[in-house]
């Protein structure tokens, strides 16, 4: 199996948001960032050329390899800003019927306008997610 494509990297996260060309999108993509940033305690940092995540955590492969990923990041793709939650959505069912109009992919969350859903509700959806991928991360890999 090849190793991921998409890695943390050095890119300039205001940078990135500033050249999303739809407004809206913008000031949404934004709005998430800040939102990131608070509830998970990290600084956005760029993964791959259109993903910004927070925080970095290690998982692991069926054949015991390791690889690093955020614990939580959006991107603000064109037909919607899609948010990553890396603990799925089995458990925050209760809370996805109160966000408002999605879909979700494995660990993607699909929101056309952020103004059409509950903030607060998204908000404890990081929180949980970002608490949940944190304390299932594999002990380190031995050398």
């Amino acid at each position: 199996m090849g190793e991921l494509k998409t890695k943390r990297n050095e890119g300039d996260v205001g940078a990135f948001l500033a050249s999303v060309p739809d407004e809206e999108r913008r000031h949404d993509a934004e709005l998430v960032c800040s939102l990131m940033a608070e509830v998970t305690g990290e600084s956005p940092t760029m993964w791959g050329t259109s993903i910004v995540g927070f925080g970095s955590l290690r998982f692991a492969y069926a054949d015991g390899r390791q690889s690093e990923w955020f614990v939580v990041g959006f991107s603000p793709r064109k037909r919607s800003l899609t948010i990553y939650l890396m603990d799925g959505f089995d458990a925050h069912s209760l809370l996805l019927s109160r966000l408002g109009p999605h879909s979700t992919g494995k660990s993607c969350l699909y929101i056309k306008k952020l103004d059409a859903i509950n903030l607060d509700v998204l908000r404890q959806l990081v929180t949980e997610s970002t608490i949940v991928s944190k304390k299932n991360e594999p002990p380190a890999s031995a050398p």
